[in-house]
């Protein structure tokens, strides 16, 4: 193989790459418009991710026995898939050259010694600071077929969303959708079908409500008010007292790293995760009262509907005797995830990671997500020896985890014994086309991994990691972490994260 000028994927390895991905890459354009399509389903696969459960109420139904929290609902798969999902044996056929394809469960197993004599230079090297740590685990098989300090636990940065994933996944099921709706309180002397002098807007927690003209596959806080304004007309309701409700989520809103334009305060109600701007992923500009300013819009949008706000907007919980107007629904949590992956979105990942303690029945905060992720992760049969989830998106410098955790995570969304945990892959950015890979593997050194590499980035000062999949020059799909805590060069210290990635692919290491 060649370097980025010329480099060339034996067509097999391609085929591999983007079977056990899920996700065909034909050019950069399908990576500039995103992993998912606009109805938030993964093209694909993932649609086999959770048993069929059929259609109901969102607040009477469980998943794994528990009850999902109020504010959300499952539904059923809008597609069926476009993949297979990769099971133990691994991929199918090999083509062109006349070669017969090897299966990512029956391709020769790297052997410990030649991966350490390939990986271990590179571990070494000063762009990643003294003490780096590593995993790769053979992911038929979960076996890890090399390993350096795996079990130390480390700051993550970024790679913890995908434990952050993975927990609400397994609680949620990938079809679980987040709820925004609008409740009317009873007035004095209420009688069924009486016009409602007070609606609630109730956030469910989903950061990607918009106010946007262009919903594009989001909930829509335009849609919420046409459906509100209508349900207040059929009541001949034309002017309203207008409050939110903000109590699904407890504890403090700001983040522990203080006001940041990578992530909003963390609130039940918000829109487009709180960005002043019209960007959609990345540092912005934000907002310190999400609450607030999502419920002015909305005011806006139901008078440009007829339908007249009082005041301003108030903070309020809604009372159990409140009746549902209308909702608006979440692209599927399987959507959610593959967007935070692939664009390192933190709002998403804090939202998910509290998502995680409703579905256990509490009120969510910093604190109970963190001992419902880890119970979640529990119940999944990773190890967690050491391991703090500080928060959900790796901003928080308390957070810990170790490379084998994220290994054994892989591992498991790659095996058909955890379907459900499918998007943590497909939602993976792929080298040189997706998400934060999108400018990486440019160099002569790391070209040959483009294409080939999934994986999820961190970076905070002084962190450096990266944790993903890739399929080896044999045919074997390997999960691998890389972690690093003490670099001083973050450019130096990614180019060596990448070449690590690529030595995976590029090498059979009999």
């Amino acid at each position: 193989m060649s370097g980025r000028g010329g480099w060339q994927l034996k067509t097999w390895q391609f085929t591999a790459a983007a079977a056990v991905a899920g996700l065909a890459l034909a050019s950069a354009a399908a990576a500039a418009a995103g992993p998912w399509d606009s109805g938030g389903q993964r093209t694909a696969e993932s649609r086999r991710a959770a048993p069929g459960t059929g259609v109901g109420d969102a607040d009477h139904r469980t998943v794994a026995g528990r009850p999902l929290p109020v504010g959300s609902d499952p539904v059923t798969p809008e597609a069926p898939d476009v993949l297979a999902p990769l099971d133990a044996g691994g991929l199918g056929p090999r083509s062109g050259e006349g070669a017969r394809e090897a299966a990512a469960g029956q391709a020769p197993l790297p052997a410990t010694a030649a991966l350490k004599a390939a990986l271990e230079p590179l571990l070494k090297a000063d762009g990643l600071g003294p003490g780096a740590a590593a995993s790769v685990v053979d992911a038929a098989t979960g076996k890890e077929v090399y390993g350096r300090t795996a079990k130390a636990a480390m700051v993550p940065a970024s790679t913890v969303k995908i434990a952050t994933g993975a927990a609400a996944l397994s609680v949620l099921g990938p079809d679980h959708r987040i709820r925004t709706t609008v409740v009317a309180e009873p007035a004095p002397g209420y009688e069924d079908g009486a016009p409602p002098e007070e609606i609630v807007l109730v956030g469910g927690g989903d950061p990607t409500l918009t106010a946007r003209a262009e919903a594009d596959g989001n909930a829509s806080l335009r849609t919420l008010a046409d459906r509100t304004a209508a349900a207040l007309k059929k009541r001949d309701a034309r002017t309203v007292r207008l409050s939110y409700d903000t109590s699904a989520y407890g504890g403090p809103a700001v983040h522990p790293i203080g006001p940041n334009e990578n992530i909003a305060p963390v609130s039940a109600l918000m829109a487009d995760e709180g960005r002043l701007d019209d960007s959609r992923s990345g540092p912005a500009p934000r907002t310190a009262k999400p609450a607030p300013d999502a419920a002015d819009a909305f005011a806006g949008f139901l008078a440009d509907r007829g339908v007249k706000v009082k005041g301003a907007p108030r903070p309020a919980t809604a009372s159990d005797r409140a009746e549902e107007l209308a909702d608006v629904r979440s692209a599927p949590l399987s959507a959610l995830v593959e967007r935070m992956l692939t664009h390192s979105d933190n709002d998403i990942a804090e939202a998910l990671a509290r998502q995680t303690a409703l579905a256990a029945g509490k009120k969510a905060d910093f604190a109970t997500a963190e001992r419902e992720t880890r119970r979640a992760l529990d119940r999944l049969g990773v190890p967690l020896a050491g391991t703090r989830f500080a928060d959900g998106s790796g901003l928080d410098r308390a957070g810990r985890v170790t490379p084998r955790l994220l290994t054994s995570l892989l591992a498991r969304a790659a095996h058909t014994d955890h379907p459900e945990l499918r998007p943590v892959l497909t939602g993976l950015p792929v080298a040189g086309f997706s998400g934060t890979l999108a400018g990486r593997y440019e160099s002569e050194e790391s070209a040959d991994g483009t294409g080939v590499v999934r994986a999820k980035t961190g970076t905070l000062t002084g962190v450096n990691s990266l944790a993903g999949t890739v399929v080896d020059a044999d045919g074997r799909l390997l999960a691998f972490s890389f972690l690093a805590g003490a670099t001083t060069d973050p450019t130096t210290a990614q180019a060596t994260l990448d070449r690590l990635a690529t030595t995976l692919a590029t090498c059979g290491c009999p």
